[in-house]
């Protein structure tokens, strides 16, 4: 249990605290990946070795999905996998919104397999939540914090875990003993220790059984988790001594790290869904951080960074992405931005999302976990522990600092981290820099000088505050009241017909919130790409279908155009009275001869283009016009751009929704 306790939370922040009562569950941790043990991947792997991994060494085999199937023959592995940015202006196959783990993992599997990809983020960094920050003192004192995913939780099966080994970094097992100290600076009384920590498994037990019940009867009931466990607390009159309430405070807090939530939001019904999926084995660091793992995804990937996605248009010839004031035109999009982002909605989609994905996205929940990096002159606090924890007296302070993570091991210099969850978490975002170092100080004189060990002034102090971050908007998922696993599923579902696909840890139902689970999601969109490539390039007549579908909708779009002379019909942008704006024009040639009658070319001009046109006599000059003097081509309605596509979607959505 101390193991358990000690490293709690997920890997993109966390390592799992529900491990605590999971052995009592019918669905325990007996499923849980541990088929292949880290000395079975030593000997069959190597440290050195480059070559891809197969299925059975990652040790997801015996439960990998058929995406996992298709695309193990073709991974390439890391080292060897150098790349070329692709050549050429033509259209990229695939356009990336997003270079964390699961965008760079799936644009290097992407371009292995032949496709020509073009990474959007909107940083001037790659990883996403993944950030290593190098820190620096006087005396040559330096260190590197993970400021954010920071944790490989459980390395048997971890595909992260075999990438370490394939490129060479060292694990460092994050070790067992986790001492905890009262506010005076005490250690916790252990047989006190070992009674609320019981006290507590047995709540979640209790609280498991009352779901189990009430499904069975009810079906879809569901209350909060922190509801249900304060009833089942004061029923049985837990943790009611004064220091017996701090330690269940503290695994609370813990509980509350673990899901990046506070227990009044959390499922009480699905808040552990992912619980028989979690990878089993160790917990370990990489040191040096996680950013050594992001510097090799991302080598020679051609990424456009400062580019913030402002919408995302799709239509049946492809799809068209605004960013920094540019359009990036592909055959199908990969958004990997974080459930934050979406629910803040700062990426127009054109169509909007379908309701069932836009209500999963309402459901699911992403929450806030905060730290405090500090770089010291010296370890004051030892080298024998990696974690130690705090309590609080005031339960509503009970997720202040109450867990610290010691990286001097691992970072190159003595750099301690402190955590902020649950409701201190909030208020957090909120407080000066100077007032949350001085009150981490005083916790930290609290412990140590008691013990006559003096606690020097930090070096240098890094704050996060991820819920104020435009990029991200908290930190990572969690199961909300009204949610379940299901929404996870839901979010990762492609939209379009196979033009828009999604992935991130917000759309990995076993792995949520992990950095492992970002990274699968990845290569599974990656797969899934190929497979509606394949069915697109084996099965023409889907294409033609939807064609002459989208030929219907825009054939009854220019029955009334915003303008028109001789035989040129012209639709405006609706959104944007700007004389700059994009229309789509259509030229009717007429003639016995043609099949149909009337065939009809189209065209992407400026709105003064199209006004400017207008003046012009006879419709043979205006085509020789828009050809020489405007360099426009005439296209059939199939080679239409994704700028015109995007631009007749809005049209279409305005005249349906004129309001």
């Amino acid at each position: 249990r101390r193991r358990d306790r000690s490293q709690r939370g997920l890997s993109n922040w966390r390592h799992r605290t529900s491990q605590l009562h999971r052995g009592s569950e019918p669905h325990s941790r007996s499923v849980a990946i541990e088929r292949v043990s880290l000395d079975d991947q030593r000997s069959r792997l190597g440290v050195n070795s480059s070559r891809a991994p197969r299925a059975g060494e990652l040790g997801v085999l015996f439960l990998a999905p058929p995406w996992l199937h298709q695309l193990r023959p073709r991974a390439p592995a890391i080292k060897e996998a150098k790349l070329r940015p692709p050549e050429g202006a033509g259209k990229a196959n695939v356009v990336i919104v997003g270079a964390g783990l699961a965008g760079l993992i799936a644009a290097r599997q992407l371009i292995f397999l032949g496709f020509k990809v073009v990474v959007l983020e909107g940083r001037t960094r790659p990883g996403g939540r993944v950030r290593t920050k190098k820190m620096s003192g006087n005396y040559g004192v330096v260190a590197a914090a993970d400021l954010g995913g920071s944790v490989l939780t459980g390395i048997n099966g971890n595909p992260l875990g075999v990438l370490a080994r394939q490129l060479g970094f060292p694990l460092h097992k994050v070790r067992d003993i986790c001492p905890l100290y009262l506010p005076d600076g005490r250690t916790v009384n252990s047989e006190i220790d070992s009674r609320v920590e019981a006290s507590f498994n047995k709540l979640l037990d209790r609280v498991c059984k009352l779901r189990q019940s009430m499904m069975e009867e009810v079906k879809s009931v569901d209350v909060s988790l922190g509801t249900a466990l304060e009833a089942f607390r004061n029923v049985y009159r837990v943790a009611e001594e004064p220091q017996e309430r701090m330690l269940l405070n503290w695994h609370l807090a813990n509980l509350e790290y673990a899901n990046a939530s506070l227990m009044s939001n959390l499922s009480m019904a699905f808040w552990d869904q992912d619980d028989p999926y979690e990878m089993g084995g160790d917990h370990c660091f990489i040191p040096g951080g996680n950013e050594r793992f992001i510097r090799a995804l991302a080598e020679d990937l051609p990424i456009f960074y400062d580019r913030m996605v402002e919408s995302i248009r799709y239509g049946v010839d492809g799809v068209l992405v605004y960013a920094g004031g540019q359009e990036y035109h592909g055959d199908m999009v990969l958004c990997t931005v974080p459930l934050g982002v979406l629910k803040n909605g700062s990426i127009e989609f054109v169509p909007e999302l379908p309701q069932r994905k836009k209500d999963a996205i309402e459901r699911l929940g992403f929450g806030l976990l905060n730290k405090v990096a500090m770089l010291f002159p010296y370890d004051f606090w030892g080298g024998e522990i990696d974690t130690f924890g705090h309590l609080a007296e005031d339960s509503s302070m009970r997720g202040e600092f109450f867990l610290f993570y010691s990286y001097s091991s691992v970072s190159g210099g003595p750099l301690l981290v402190a955590l902020v969850a649950g409701e201190a978490a909030i208020r957090f975002e909120r407080m000066s820099p100077l007032e949350a170092v001085g009150r981490v100080l005083d916790i930290l004189k609290g412990i140590f000088n008691p013990k006559g060990i003096a606690v020097p002034d930090p070096l240098q102090v890094i704050c996060t505050r991820w819920g104020q971050d435009q990029f991200t908007y908290g930190s990572y998922s969690y199961v909300a009241i009204g949610s379940s696993g299901d929404d996870y599923d839901i979010l990762a579902e492609s939209v379009g017909g196979g033009r828009v696909f999604f992935a991130g840890e917000a759309t990995n139902k076993q792995y949520p919130a992990t950095m492992h689970g970002a990274f699968l999601s990845g290569m599974r969109e990656a797969a899934n790409i190929l497979r509606v490539a394949k069915r697109r390039s084996l099965d023409p007549a889907e294409r033609s279908n939807n064609v002459n579908e989208e030929s219907d909708v825009v054939d009854k779009l220019f029955e009334t155009p915003d303008l028109t002379f001789g035989d040129i019909s012209v639709l405006f942008d609706p959104k944007s009275n700007d004389f700059e704006s994009n229309s789509l024009l259509r030229v009717s040639f007429k003639g016995e001869k043609l099949d149909s009658g009337c065939l009809h070319l189209y065209g992407l001009i400026q709105r003064k283009q199209a006004i400017e046109l207008s003046k012009v006599d006879g419709d043979v000059n205006r085509v020789r016009m828009l050809n020489h003097d405007f360099q426009v081509r005439l296209v059939g309605r199939k080679s239409l751009c994704g700028a015109a596509e995007s631009l007749i979607t809005c049209v279409k959505l305005t005249r349906l929704n004129p309001n």
